[in-house]
């Protein structure tokens, strides 16, 4: 399977400009032969742009969401919308279980390449150092999973990597394949380095993460987007330019690595 991060160049509230980026990689990376695209966290409004929230949430049907749908399926390529910032009171009639009948969440969608909404995960962790997320949005209850070209796919986003029993739980639910839409910016690179190969390495899977660039007023998004196989090598990364960054991923790979290093099979959960 043909994967690719769109890491793009994300502008504090530049909506239609985020946007018109994210079509566009999605577009590029097709002709490429990608099967499934990856858009960062928050890849319309930007991250850091806390006051621009409420002003530009929209449902599971809104613009940007519609937009990126539209372009998936003249494209024939699957796509995980990144992120955005849902209104929740919008979507109690969508199919998909909410955290709560309003308010606002931090949502990952994923397309098929026929435009069908498969999954729908909102941010379970919630960052609160620095940032205004965790008093604006409401986290998430559910973590979907999705089968895809021979691969089971999870989501988590950013922050959600520094918090490993979440990806046990997708282990449990025979996740092969973890993306991680994210925003994660300067000075903290060792940490991003360190934690995306660690999830793959302790769960003996692949993980995306796909991470913007871009300046806000207060901090810089630091790309290196990079896809990990099972045993923790990195497949293909960049660096903190904008970035198609494309790897081929084997289904059989994980069986591989999980039959040659049985680590899994070792896991006690008999504790006191």
């Amino acid at each position: 399977m043909r994967l690719t991060l769109a890491q793009i160049d994300v502008s504090s509230g530049s909506v239609a400009e985020n946007v018109g980026r994210a079509t566009t990689a999605i577009r590029d990376a097709a002709a490429d032969g990608a099967d499934l695209v990856v858009l960062p966290e928050l890849f319309n409004v930007g991250y850091f742009a806390f006051d621009r929230y409420a002003r530009d949430a929209e449902g599971l049907d809104g613009e940007t969401l519609s937009r990126i749908r539209s372009v998936a399926t003249d494209n024939d390529v699957a796509v995980l919308a990144g992120s955005v910032v849902e209104d929740l009171s919008t979507s109690a009639d969508s199919g998909f279980d909410v955290p709560a009948d309003e308010g606002l969440a931090n949502t990952a969608v994923f397309f098929d390449r026929d435009g069908e909404r498969r999954a729908v995960y909102r941010k379970h962790h919630l960052f609160g150092y620095d940032s205004a997320e965790s008093q604006l949005l409401e986290p998430g209850e559910t973590v979907p999973t999705v089968d895809f070209e021979g691969l089971t796919v999870g989501v988590t986003t950013c922050y959600d990597l520094r918090f490993p029993e979440l990806y046990r739980h997708l282990v449990d639910e025979g996740v092969t394949l973890t993306l991680v839409p994210s925003a994660w910016p300067y000075p903290r690179v060792e940490h991003w380095k360190l934690f995306g190969r660690a999830r793959a390495v302790e769960n003996q899977l692949y993980v995306a993460a796909a991470n913007g660039v871009g300046q806000f007023e207060d901090a810089e998004l630091l790309g290196r987007s990079t896809v990990y196989d099972p045993w923790g090598t990195t497949l293909t990364s960049a660096d903190d330019h904008p970035a198609l960054v494309t790897a081929t991923l084997d289904p059989a790979r994980v069986e591989q690595v999980r039959e040659e290093f049985p680590a899994l099979a070792d896991r006690r959960t008999d504790w006191p």
